[in-house]
């Protein structure tokens, strides 16, 4: 961690103790928990009496503030448990934490009368927190386990300087105008209701958008790659031996049919396996390219659930390479390859590549993990692509490559993953023929390039602020015409345009011109086709864009071959 980021963590550090120290002022019988910094400030999590509610975060703040300028010192130490437990004895989560702790003693930091437990790392003063503000209320559970206790969480954002928070702001004013649940709604592409918690439901155009990029990768995959499907549900046991029953099973959806419990599948892995495990494969095969558009449900707290961004039942554009360790290097750099050009076709430049490595909790020995990590970082070695390391982040049963992508308004995302698998492998017993006619254990090369699908539509939609490109947007094309007179023209050359393969709607409402094209850009249509009395005794068109540049005189074949070019962008 560089000096600057360690300050701005220790200011974050300090403003979530200093959001604590004013919540237990104002709402003294309130139970405090656990209060992290997160990437742009903080958050603390309590039990209150009676629930916060929005019109409470001003006050809060205010009392925030106030504590702030009074500058306590902030001061700290290592303290025997059993004063800790004094201390805390009326809290039985700091008594839980405090219980974990290794060893004889734990960190308390005061501010003033207010303590609370902390290994450290924290500004001088109160006095330092200026720059902040509380965002929201949502619900949490204590360790993250529905089953447990039901707590609220305060968030807020904490910076440096006032310049940092202000520009902070206006980005997220930003984000607000353009957050995909909004153009999603206002675009008429997908909703969600309460009868589904988490799983969208996609409405005509926005199936068209999904359906549009499943081609997509379906094309840049139909040469080397075998597409396969496999159930939703499989038995609980084929869970238990792939480990993601261990790892996921409080994520998991469980059914019993026929006196056997089933799982819906949070995975696609375990269906590719059984597949690969249906006859001998020979290295001959090798490798052999499974990709699969799979359907996956993972349960998420209702407190976390965000749109398209975090939801309950998504797709994976899914693969898994079954090949020899040999081979992993070159297959790695053909994934990276397919993800350049995947994310380049959405206009997304900026891109960042790091590996993470073994986790605190994973399957398999040491010296596999260790094998498969050399394996990554000698690929990415060898063809000179830059990369940073992210210690325990990799899968519980291997290290992965982790692509990460930049917005366009400066926000990044995690988004496809490459992982080398010896574990699953082993678990499931596979094995290859050998050239000298041993049989051999494969390498599994997971890939994944929008990883959810659903997520990646909300990120374009984001980036592109609901400006779909040309050849994904679900209506290409709106014919606007001046006069009903228009009327048989519109409808020939929709006829003509849509026989070509273009998406085209015709606006029959009557309207004014200028209140069509105003609907045409607030509905984010690229092309306008201005019809008159001029172009239709030429049988030509008026290309209006939603720039406002303007091209007349155009056949329909002149669109057509205009279309074909920019259909054509996303395989360049």
């Amino acid at each position: 961690m560089s000096e600057m980021n360690e300050q701005l963590h220790n200011l974050r550090h300090s403003a979530a103790h200093l959001l604590a120290h004013a919540v237990t002022e104002l709402f003294p019988d309130t139970k405090m928990t656990i209060g992290p910094v997160t990437e742009t400030g903080f958050f603390y999590d309590f039990l209150p009496t009676t629930n916060f509610k929005e019109e409470d975060l001003p006050r809060i703040e205010a009392r925030m503030r106030e504590l702030a300028k009074k500058n306590y010192k902030i001061v700290g130490g290592q303290v025997p448990k059993s004063e800790a437990r004094e201390r805390f004895k009326g809290n039985q989560f700091k008594l839980e934490l405090i219980d974990e702790i290794p060893g004889e003693t734990v960190g308390i930091y005061s501010q003033g009368d207010f303590h609370d437990l902390c290994r450290g790392g924290h500004t001088a003063s109160t006095g330092q927190v200026k720059h902040f503000q509380l965002t929201s209320i949502s619900g949490s559970y204590w360790r993250a386990n529905r089953e447990g206790v039901a707590l609220q969480r305060i968030s807020g954002i904490a910076f440096e300087t006032k310049e940092d928070l202000d520009a902070y702001l206006q980005r997220l004013e930003e984000v607000k105008m353009y957050d995909h649940r909004r153009l999603g709604k206002e675009l008429d592409l997908f909703s969600f209701h309460e009868e589904a918690p988490g799983m969208p439901f996609f409405h005509h155009k926005g199936l068209l958008v999904y359906n549009k990029l499943i081609e997509f990768i379906r094309s840049l995959l139909s040469k080397d790659n075998q597409e396969i499907r496999t159930p939703l549900m499989m038995a609980e046991d084929l869970w238990k031996t792939s480990g993601h029953y261990d790892f996921y099973k409080d994520k998991m959806y469980f059914c019993t049919i026929d006196e056997q419990t089933d799982c819906v599948r949070p995975m696609n892995c375990p269906g590719s396996i059984l597949i690969y495990k249906e006859r001998p494969r020979s290295y001959r095969e090798l490798p052999l390219r499974l990709a699969e558009f799979g359907y996956v449900h993972r349960y998420e707290l209702s407190g976390v659930l965000h749109g398209l961004f975090r939801v309950r039942a998504f797709t994976i554009d899914d693969g898994h390479i079954y090949c020899t360790i040999d081979q992993v290097g070159d297959e790695v750099l053909k994934v990276l390859a397919l993800a350049d050009k995947v994310y380049r076709a959405f206009n997304f430049s900026k891109i960042k590549i790091a590996i993470s490595t073994r986790p605190e909790k994973y399957m398999g020995d040491d010296q596999d993990f260790e094998k498969a990590t050399n394996a990554l970082k000698s690929a990415l070695d060898r063809n000179g692509v830059a990369y940073t390391i992210q210690e325990g982040e990799g899968a519980f049963y291997g290290p992965k490559i982790e692509i990460v992508i930049e917005d366009s308004m400066g926000r990044e995302w995690q988004c496809g993953t490459v992982q080398v698998d010896f574990t699953l492998p082993t678990n499931f017993d596979l094995d290859y023929i050998a050239s000298d006619q041993s049989k051999k254990r494969p390498v599994i090369v997971h890939r994944a390039i929008l990883g959810s699908i659903e997520r990646f539509l909300g990120m374009v939609l984001e980036h592109s602020k609901g400006r779909l490109p040309f050849w994904i947007a679900p209506v290409q094309a709106r014919i606007l015409m001046i006069t009903d007179h228009q009327s048989a023209y519109a409808t020939s050359l929709s006829d003509q345009l849509t026989a070509h393969g273009l998406r085209v709607e015709i606006d029959t409402s009557g309207d004014k011109i200028s209140a069509q094209i105003r609907r045409a850009q607030m509905d984010k249509v690229p092309w306008m086709l201005v019809l008159g009395k001029k172009e239709q005794e030429q049988q030509t068109v008026t290309l209006r864009l939603a720039d406002g540049q303007q091209q007349g005189d155009l056949t329909v074949h002149d669109l057509c071959a205009k279309a074909d070019a920019l259909n054509a962008q996303q395989s360049e």
